[in-house]
C-alpha cells in the first residue's frame, strides 16, 4: 500500500497534503505522560521497545496525523559513544564529562561499533513495523554532527553557546574532529535504522543559528549532507529531510543530494519556495505557538496553503509542539490541514 507521506516526499501525486508535527510524541497528550511514569523517567522510555514503540503510535490513533516520528532522542548517539548521559528535571539533559581536549575525543567510541550499542532504538523501530497501519510512514531521525557536538563540548543546553564557539574560532581542527568522529556513527546510525525498517530519516539541526551564515556550511552543512548523500547512494528509495533551524540567510547556498528541506517558523515559506521549492519539497512552517489558538491555527494553514497550492509540500510546525497544547487543538491542525489541501 502506498504511503501518502513518502509520496509527498518524492513529490508524487497525493490526494491531500500530508501532516505531521515534531514532538508529536510527547507531554501535551495525558496518554503519553501515563507511559512515561510507568517507565520511571525519560530515558527509561528511550530504552524500553515496548513502551517507546507505544508512544510513537498514539499520535497516529489520538491526532490523526499522516506519519509517526520514532520516540527516542538525539543524545542517545553520544551517550553509546561512552559519554555519562542524565536528565535532570527541571534542567534538562546534562554530561557529566565534557569535551575539553584531544584525548577526550580519542576516548570516544566510534563508526560502528557505537551504532551497534543502540540495540533498543532498532528493536523499537522492528515492533513499530509489525504494528502501525501499512499507509502509515514512520520517520526515523538524528541529531545533526553539530547540534550534538554542542552538548558534547558544553555539557548541557546553552544559550550562548560560549565553549563550542570558542572551540571553534580558536581550535577548529579539534571541533572538526568532534564532527567526523560524530558523523561516521551518525552514517552507521541511520543505516542500521533503515535496515531495521524506517521509512524516511530527518536530520535536525536544533542549533544551526548559533552558527554565523558564512561559517554554517564548513561547521554543520557539509556534515549533514555527507550523511543524507551517504544514505541516498545506498538507499534511494529512503526520503532525507533536512531540518535547519533558524538559517534564513543560509538559503541561497543550500545543496546536496536530500529530498525535503525543513522550514522553521522564522522562515518566510515564500521566501524558502523561491529559494529552494525547485529543488527540494518543502515541510513546515506554521509557529508552534499558533496551536493556542484554532481561528489562528486555520488562518496559518491556509496561508501556506495558498503558498504552496498542494504542491512539494508537507504540513508541519515550525519546530516542536509545546507541552501544554490543547490536545484539541493539535487535532484541529491537523484537520484543517486535510482539509484545505484535499484534492
Amino acid at each position: 500500500m502506498s504511503k501518502i507521506f513518502v509520496d509527498a516526499c518524492f513529490r508524487k501525486p497525493t490526494p491531500y497534503t500530508p501532516v505531521w508535527m515534531m514532538r508529536q510524541a510527547g507531554r501535551y497528550l495525558p496518554e503519553y505522560m501515563k507511559v512515561r511514569a510507568q517507565a520511571g523517567n525519560f530515558l527509561n522510555l528511550c530504552h524500553n521497545p515496548e513502551l517507546a514503540a507505544e508512544v510513537t503510535i498514539q499520535p497516529l490513533d489520538i491526532v490523526g496525523v499522516d506519519a509517526a516520528i520514532l520516540f527516542s532522542d538525539i543524545l542517545v548517539v553520544p551517550n553509546e559513544m561512552g559519554m555519562h548521559l542524565d536528565f535532570i528535571k527541571g534542567e534538562g539533559p546534562i554530561f557529566k564529562d565534557p569535551i575539553v581536549n584531544e584525548a577526550d575525543v580519542d576516548a570516544l567510541l566510534g563508526g560502528e561499533a557505537a551504532a551497534d550499542k543502540l540495540t533498543y532504538v532498532y528493536e523499537t523501530i522492528k515492533i513499530l513495523k509489525q504494528r502501525l497501519p501499512e499507509d502509515k510512514a514512520l520517520i526515523g531521525f538524528t541529531g545533526a554532527p553539530w547540534t550534538l557536538a554542542t552538548y558534547m563540548i558544553e555539557g548541557q543546553g546553552t544559550k550562548t553557546y560560549n565553549l563550542c564557539k570558542k572551540m571553534m574560532y580558536s581550535n577548529p581542527e579539534l571541533l572538526h574532529k568532534i564532527l567526523k568522529k560524530v558523523t561516521e556513527v551518525v552514517k552507521f546510525y541511520m543505516e542500521k535504522q533503515i535496515q531495521s525498517g524506517i521509512d524516511v530519516v530527518q536530520i535536525f539541526d536544533s542549533w544551526a543559528s548559533a552558527i554565523e551564515p558564512s561559517m554554517y556550511d564548513e561547521f554543520s552543512w557539509k556534515y549533514m549532507v555527507e550523511i543524507s548523500e551517504y544514505l541516498k547512494e545506498k538507499y534511494p528509495h529512503i526520503p532525507v529531510i533536512m531540518f535547519p533551524k533558524g538559517i534564513p540567510a543560509f538559503l541561497d547556498k543550500v545543496y546536496g543530494n536530500f529530498d525535503v528541506f525543513g522550514v522553521d517558523w522564522g522562515t518566510p515559506m515564500a521566501l524558502a519556495k523561491e529559494k529552494l521549492g525547485s529543488k527540494y519539497v518543502l515541510q513546515g512552517n506554521m509557529e508552534p505557538c499558533r496551536l493556542y489558538s484554532k481561528e489562528q491555527t486555520t488562518k496559518c494553514v491556509e496561508a501556506l496553503q495558498n503558498i504552496m497550492q498542494g504542491e512539494g509540500h508537507i504540513f508541519n510546525l515550525g519546530h516542536g509542539i509545546l507541552p501544554d497544547v490543547p490536545v484539541e487543538n493539535a487535532i484541529h491542525f491537523v484537520k484543517e490541514c486535510q482539509r484545505v489541501s484535499k484534492k
